[in-house]
């Protein structure tokens, strides 16, 4: 059983199956923190996240922290021998509690040859997602990189265990970036997976700033994903806690991580990843990883599950993100070179993307009721789909503001309501590591 099967049975049970974004780099305390997040109280699979240094492909760098004790800021996957990542997994079989692998990196290659001959299953990322907020890799290089790591993945998983691959394309530079371009990166990227033979999926969308928005996002990406892959995909949608500029309280934290729990099971979502309330100020220890799993799943048992998930088919952003689909792939028949001509032409843009294959020219903004919209099209295909509601640029200030929206919105609710608790957060003690 891969990672996808696992996810899909327990959302047939009912059950949001719960995920934290950990890495550490000392072997034993990572090895704690899987089994701290295997025996939460929750439904849960785990997470392995790899250091900077291993994403950028500075192994030197990696193997020198290791050795002086420097700190890294997560498992350095590449450099610790495959033999030493097996005895950090001994116990935890993928059929009870599979592991993936995060990382960030346009050149995956070593990546997925060291989960793989880790017996490892299941990573994520994309050539879009993973190329122009991380770095200046040229996007039609992470192309070609992310083609090779699918074929990697797919050779190196013959252990009976299949591949799973999460697109992060709803993730990418998200706080400022309207939901249909997400949900379009993020089916675009499912596409090009499956072109180069991945039968296990999962599509991701980032909580935003608005609810309401957020739903009609999800059920568009579900709708569009039933209508575009194949049948013999097995897919699921996975919802990230928002990624932007996090609460600096924790009743803030734990707010925004309820809400994000909420909308996974309303729009029958089946895996969601949380964050912590001490992601604003320092990477979480592993008790702060396990009470931020709990409140969510406490959160989501309490939330009443729709007989029937939205339909996703008439909204505005199902609209937008059905017109830039379908103008990345009259581009070109192979994906890859259809996202990169995509970009070249500017019918891809990502709003305050610096990335030098991004255009530039499209903005995103906040309204008064706190939807995410589109200031400037730039050359994206959206003209008679959507409005640019906005007289003026936005300004250096304005977009600050607009940054910290979500951290202060929810920082500003904790104060007043000092008095709330996280519901139902177990408080108990975890060890950090544990003796290999």
């Amino acid at each position: 059983m891969n990672l996808g099967e696992f996810v899909r049975e327990c959302h047939r049970r009912g059950t949001l199956v719960v995920q934290p974004r950990m890495g550490y780099a000392d072997p034993a305390r990572m090895r704690a923190g899987l089994l701290a997040t295997r025996g939460a109280d929750a439904t849960t699979v785990g997470t392995i996240t790899v250091d900077s240094y291993t994403r950028t492909g500075d192994l030197e760098s990696a193997g020198r922290a290791l050795r002086e004790g420097t700190g890294l800021n997560g498992y350095p996957l590449v450099t610790h021998a495959p033999s030493t990542t097996r005895r950090v997994l001994a116990g935890l079989p993928p059929e009870e509690f599979p592991v993936q692998v995060r990382h960030g990196s346009g050149r995956p290659q070593a990546i997925v040859r060291a989960l793989t001959a880790a017996l490892l299953h299941a990573t994520e990322g994309g050539p879009v997602s993973y190329c122009l907020p991380y770095g200046r890799t040229p996007l039609a290089e992470s192309v070609r990189n992310w083609a090779h790591a699918c074929e990697l993945l797919l050779k190196g998983c013959d252990f009976g265990v299949e591949a799973h691959l999460e697109t992060f394309g709803g993730c990418m530079m998200g706080q400022l970036c309207p939901p249909s371009q997400l949900v379009a990166l993020s089916v675009l990227e499912a596409l090009f997976f499956e072109q180069h033979g991945l039968r296990s999926i999962s599509l991701s969308y980032a909580q935003q700033t608005s609810q309401e928005q957020d739903r009609e996002a999800v059920a568009a990406l579900r709708a569009l994903s039933a209508e575009l892959l194949s049948p013999a995909v097995d897919w699921h949608v996975v919802v990230y806690t928002y990624m932007g500029l996090y609460p600096r309280t924790a009743q803030g934290a734990f707010a925004l991580l309820a809400r994000a729990a909420r909308l996974a099971v309303d729009t029958g979502s089946e895996r969601l990843i949380v964050k912590t309330a001490a992601e604003a100020h320092r990477i979480p220890t592993i008790v702060e990883n396990v009470a931020a799993l709990e409140h969510a799943a406490a959160t989501a048992e309490s939330v009443a599950r729709p007989a029937v998930p939205p339909a996703g088919t008439d909204s505005q952003t199902h609209r937008e993100a059905r017109a830039l689909i379908d103008a990345v792939l009259d581009c070109h028949p192979d994906i890859g070179r259809a996202l990169v001509e995509a970009f070249r032409r500017g019918i891809l843009d990502i709003p305050y993307c610096v990335h030098p294959d991004n255009a530039g020219r499209s903005r995103g903004y906040i309204d008064a009721e706190g939807r995410l919209g589109w200031a400037d099209i730039g050359s994206l295909p959206l003209a008679g789909v959507t409005e640019t509601r906005r007289a003026r640029p936005v300004g250096s200030a304005e977009l600050m503001r607009a940054l910290s929206h979500v951290q202060h919105t929810y920082d500003a609710e904790a104060l007043e309501h000092r008095a709330s608790r996280p519901v139902d957060a177990r408080r108990r003690t975890v060890p950090e590591e544990e003796p290999l």
